[in-house]
């Protein structure tokens, strides 16, 4: 970030996606893990795997290369001669294969490997196999690793819960080890690891800590060698074992307030808070203690955007006394790690480079600094050469541009870049840190997360476990080449309409063009998010049918605001492309005229100057979807109005904020003193309620009976059509 208003823009905006990085770290499962070792690697999770037939669409060849081991299976038909075969993505020497039969195994079998994927030589049969595990020492080299059955055990076909192969990959090797450095003179350096140079190619960690084993051997065939953290506790370890197992290395972060932008975490005064400072210096050294001598500890992060997150807690010159004291600590947290370990470098990281200056005044103990940057990360490199730092500098996130960069769209919230743009957003991303020689000594690039939700749509690179655009872009940034990958549908030209105005639980048509590079069958999906409807970041599934030729007719939702709605297109072989357009509901258009527009309301109570009110009975009548009534915390309350005179009408229309009614009477009176019920639920909720009730009356009232929140009620809408 180059500019106080950008970086204060995403500071509001991302901290729930930087603290899930740092709430995953600190909430992991501990497990006790074994010490590594120079041990075969598992080469075949999550690879490219195809197979000669399958039972059907539940049974595909990825399954069985998935990591479930009690799940998911491919299944064959019910012949013999059947075959699975993986894609290890390059050359390896293969040691060891283990099959995990379901009850339909094979008898009889061969392993074969192949160099291209047609010429097949076998390395091991088996002619009398009985099931349950077969664990299989082979010797050998190849990309192809293939399970030819030969006979079944069974009438059914071949069935495997799980098709693992073991080996080293012979075109990525482990990082060397020793003590790391950052050497060189100004403008000239380089980081090392054991006196070998050592480019930081790195993604942000994002699954639980003890899932780690899982997911190394993936982020090793992406070509990254390195992985940060924004906590370091006794969950740390199954990371940084299964990282060193696969000779990847970890920046090991650790966490102040307020962390991640907007004070995440509550605002500590750096000035005068010595029991606070003391015991994270404490609670530091600890781990750093623990953890120096292991062989995946690449350096310490110190801090995550906490220079940009104190102006959320202080203003003025009481802010700069508090960026001057923090980075003054952070210097004495370095200070202290030296002394504990003197064979890692220590850094701190921020998300505005107006940070390095109180840095460089205050933190000469650092060796390196670190700066988190999206869309303006091209301008880091400039705002390094205009500040003249004598120090150099990783990333420690980066990627295309965030929800805080982005223009808005026709409906008034972010216009989220599409898969390609993201994709093409990780591509410069990286040639801009490489371009900067001799300083920008690498980078930890955002994220390598699972979360299918808003935030994960946005900058994970497998939502759900799905490979997107950008894992492939991150991929060939790292080793230089994706051939021979399969790689993810394409959506492009994806419409909403109406965009601006869906009717509440009617439909809008959605349409896009989506192919496949690989020419595999796509299985859409259709979800919708709530993020800036009601706050809710979860992608739920959509009520739709498909009108063909990528058209779809989506069911709007209930609640009125706007939303997101997602197109997600599913290749079958573990990848998937996203797009996103954002959908305005409205509610939904009533025949006729509203007769108690602007008339006369009155309520049994109003809130006068909670949140956004006063919230008199008048806004329940004044056409305006913005405002509201919203009455006393208690039970019953009513509302009525009175149209002018007596007047025929046919239906209500009642448009509750979240406050809404469970149980409620609809009356109407001609004096507004008898009354007579027109329509009665005791089962309201919410959102929007249209009543096909007809009557001729002067005043029309809802009497409240059962709030369905702990609130009181609250219409943002109250229309009655004539």
């Amino acid at each position: 970030m180059t500019t106080a208003s950008t970086a204060r823009r995403r500071a509001r905006a991302t901290a729930s996606l930087v603290s899930l990085g740092a709430l995953l770290a600190a909430s992991a499962t501990v497990l006790t893990a074994a010490p590594a070792t120079a041990a075969e690697t598992l080469l075949s999770q999550g690879k490219t795997a195809t197979a000669s037939s399958a039972e059907g669409a539940g049974y595909a060849a990825s399954a069985a290369v998935d990591g479930d081991l009690t799940g998911t299976r491919w299944a064959s038909q019910w012949s013999d001669n059947q075959w699975l075969q993986v894609d290890l993505g390059a050359s390896a020497n293969v040691s060891r294969v283990v099959l995990n039969w379901e009850g339909a195994y094979g008898k009889a079998y061969d392993i074969q490997l192949s160099d291209n994927g047609t010429d097949w030589r076998t390395v091991k049969s088996v002619t009398a196999g009985d099931g349950g595990t077969d664990e299989l020492a082979v010797s050998g080299t190849g990309r192809y690793v293939r399970l030819q059955g030969v006979a079944r055990a069974t009438g059914y076909g071949y069935s495997l819960w799980e098709f693992r192969v073991y080996g080293e990959n012979g075109t990525t090797q482990p990082g060397p080890g020793g003590a790391v450095r950052v050497t060189g003179s100004q403008g000239n350096w380089r980081l090392t690891v054991g006196g070998q140079p050592y480019t930081v190619k790195g993604l942000t960690w994002g699954p639980a800590m003890a899932d780690a084993p899982r997911y190394m051997p993936d982020l090793r065939s992406m070509g990254v060698n390195t992985v940060r953290t924004w906590g370091t506790d006794a969950a740390s370890k199954p990371l940084l074992d299964a990282a060193a197992a696969q000779g990847l290395k970890v920046i090991n972060g650790f966490w102040l307030q307020p962390g991640g932008g907007p004070g995440s975490g509550g605002c500590v005064n750096y000035v005068t808070d010595t029991t606070y400072k003391n015991n994270m210096l404490t609670e530091f050294a600890k781990w750093v203690d623990t953890y120096k001598s292991h062989p995946a500890t690449l350096m310490w992060n110190v801090g995550n955007e906490s220079v940009l997150g104190l102006q959320n807690c202080y203003g003025g010159t009481e802010l700069e006394a508090q960026r001057n004291a923090y980075t003054t600590f952070v210097n004495d947290v370095a200070k202290k790690i030296h002394s504990i370990d003197p064979d890692h470098p220590v850094t701190s990281t921020d998300a505005w480079t107006g940070a390095w200056p109180y840095y460089k005044r205050n933190a000469p103990d650092l060796d390196l600094y670190s700066m988190n940057s999206y869309g303006n990360l091209c301008k880091v490199r400039q705002d390094w050469i205009d500040g003249g730092y004598t120090k150099p500098y990783v990333i420690t996130e980066g990627g295309p541009a965030g929800e805080w960069e982005v223009p808005n769209d026709a409906n008034g919230i972010p216009d989220e870049p599409t898969d390609v743009q993201k994709a093409d957003g990780y591509t410069k991303a990286w040639g801009c840190v490489t371009g900067h020689q001799g300083v920008a000594l690498g980078a930890t690039l955002f994220h390598y997360g699972l979360e299918h939700d808003f935030g994960g749509v946005w900058f994970n690179l497998l939502p759900d476990g799905l490979k997107r655009l950008s894992y492939y872009a991150v991929k060939k940034a790292y080793t230089g080449s994706t051939a021979g990958d399969n790689t993810p549908p394409v959506i492009t030209g994806m419409t909403v309409t109406p965009a601006s105005a869906a009717p509440a639980g009617r439909e809008f048509t959605v349409r896009a063009d989506i192919r496949d590079p690989d020419g595999d069958p796509v299985t859409p999906k259709i979800y919708l998010s709530g993020n800036y409807a009601n706050g809710d970041k979860r992608l739920v599934d959509a009520q739709y049918r498909s009108l063909g030729n990528g058209t779809f007719a989506v069911t709007a939702p209930e609640k009125l605001g706007v939303w997101k709605v997602y197109i997600q297109a599913e290749d079958g072989r573990g990848n998937a492309g996203i797009e996103t357009k954002s959908v305005k509901v409205v509610a939904p258009p009533v025949a006729g005229t509203n007769i108690a527009l602007g008339k006369p309301t009155t309520a049994s109570s109003f809130q006068a100057s909670y949140g956004d009110c006063p919230c008199p009975a008048s806004n329940a009548t004044d056409g305006n979807a913005g405002t509201r009534w919203a009455s006393d915390w208690s039970d019953p309350q009513w509302i009525r109005v009175d149209l002018g005179s007596v007047r025929s009408f046919n239906r209500l229309q009642l448009v509750w904020d979240p406050a809404y009614a469970k149980s409620y009477e609809v009356q109407v009176s001609d004096d507004g003193n008898a009354w007579r019920t027109l329509h009665t639920t005791t089962t309201g909720n919410g959102d929007i309620d249209t009543i096909e009730a007809g009557a001729t009356a002067r005043y029309v009232k809802l009497q409240l009976t059962a709030r369905g929140t702990g609130w009181g009620y609250s219409l943002h809408e109250f229309g009655v059509y004539a």
